[in-house]
């Protein structure tokens, strides 16, 4: 292909991003469904590889971390896609992923030695409510944050926040049934200045050092006084409040815990004049406590010139080598122009830092 319509295919590529990242600030103009789904539902997921970097595909490096692999993904039900949050076990094979329709999926990850090959087993159900049924009303259902309290992807406990109606809901899950909810986390106070569609984006348990046990949240964009974004540590030895220094105006959409009691953060920027960004944030264990201003460690940022959406969910896992593998899913407001993409990246110093953190 000619170095002349390489670049008209870019032009293409980055004119169609900058329209489908316009539903990233405007979801009403997105088609979600109507209606909820009524039951657990077998479907089958199509999958094509992607490069990080088109016009490289050799390349493999981005910033401080090596791109694994990734996926597009498709599926004939309407109800696949819009997906927030995610959590996956330990070996990385199983997923369970939240919509912000008010449903969930899981599936088994197939891989082809160290690269994702796709998704298999999959099922989508519903979000019940506190009566046992469907989550129906948009500003019911609009669950955006999870995060695992116990067990695995496949049966145990999560933690889901919702925006518009902003809450912390404690979900018990089997294989097939998600819910009703057992009971609900109190917000901190801050949480009530939080605008309607713009709640807690953001859950991560963490499950190693001091904090483990302490379930923090960010707001996708709450900020204080001097303009940096608000989270809170809740439960655990030392609750309370926590900011996160902006960068360029970046909104958090995701965070997992890391192994050695630290988080990884997930970061969007949507601008009509630039397209979306999208950025990985690493913090330390000992940068979370309560009153601290985290400044944190760039570890990835990425403009549409690479291989992104709208991407809203960040997991992680530790393979039995020792390597940190961090998982990426995108929101494709169930619109045509976007995408629902996962790729993972392996996270090089990842196994040093942990052996390194305080017990």
């Amino acid at each position: 292909m000619g170095l002349s319509a390489r670049r008209r295919l870019r032009f293409l590529a980055t004119a169609l991003v900058a329209v489908a990242a316009s539903l990233v600030i405007a979801p009403a103009l997105a088609d979600k469904p109507l209606t909820a789904l009524d039951q657990t539902i077998s479907t089958t997921v199509t999958a094509i590889p992607i490069d990080f970097d088109r016009e490289n595909p050799d390349r493999k490096e981005f910033g401080k971390l090596i791109f694994r692999g990734g996926l597009n993904l498709f599926a004939k039900s309407s109800y696949f896609g819009g997906y927030s949050a995610l959590a996956l076990d330990p070996a990385g094979s199983k997923l369970l992923a939240i919509s912000d329709a008010g449903s969930w999926l899981k599936a088994d990850l197939d891989y082809d030695g160290r690269e994702l090959k796709g998704l298999s087993n999959v099922t989508l159900g519903p979000v019940l409510g506190q009566d046992g049924k469907p989550l129906l009303a948009d500003q019911d259902r609009d669950s955006e944050g999870m995060t695992l309290a116990e067990g695995t992807p496949v049966v145990g406990v999560a933690y889901v926040s919702f925006e518009r109606k902003h809450s912390i809901a404690r979900y018990p899950f089997t294989t097939d049934k998600f819910g009703p909810p057992t009971g609900t986390v109190p917000l901190p106070p801050g949480a009530k200045r939080m605008d309607a569609n713009r709640g807690i984006e953001a859950l991560a348990m963490i499950t190693a050092g001091r904090l483990k046990g302490t379930l923090v949240a960010f707001a996708e964009r709450l900020t204080d006084r001097g303009g940096n974004l608000t989270g809170w540590l809740i439960g655990g030895p030392s609750p309370g409040t926590i900011t996160l220094k902006p960068i360029e105006g970046f909104d958090i959409t995701d965070a997992a815990a890391l192994p050695d009691g630290g988080l990884v953060i997930l970061e969007r920027r949507f601008r009509y004049s630039e397209g979306i960004k999208m950025r990985i944030r690493r913090v330390s264990a000992a940068e979370l406590k309560p009153g601290a201003v985290i400044k944190g460690e760039v570890l990835l940022e990425a403009t549409d010139s690479l291989n992104i959406d709208n991407m809203e969910a960040i997991g992680v896992h530790r393979r039995a080598s020792g390597e940190t593998i961090i998982t990426l899913m995108s929101d494709d407001n169930f619109s045509p122009l976007q995408r629902t993409l996962i790729m993972q990246f392996t996270l090089p110093d990842a196994k040093s830092a942990a052996a390194a953190a305080p017990n």
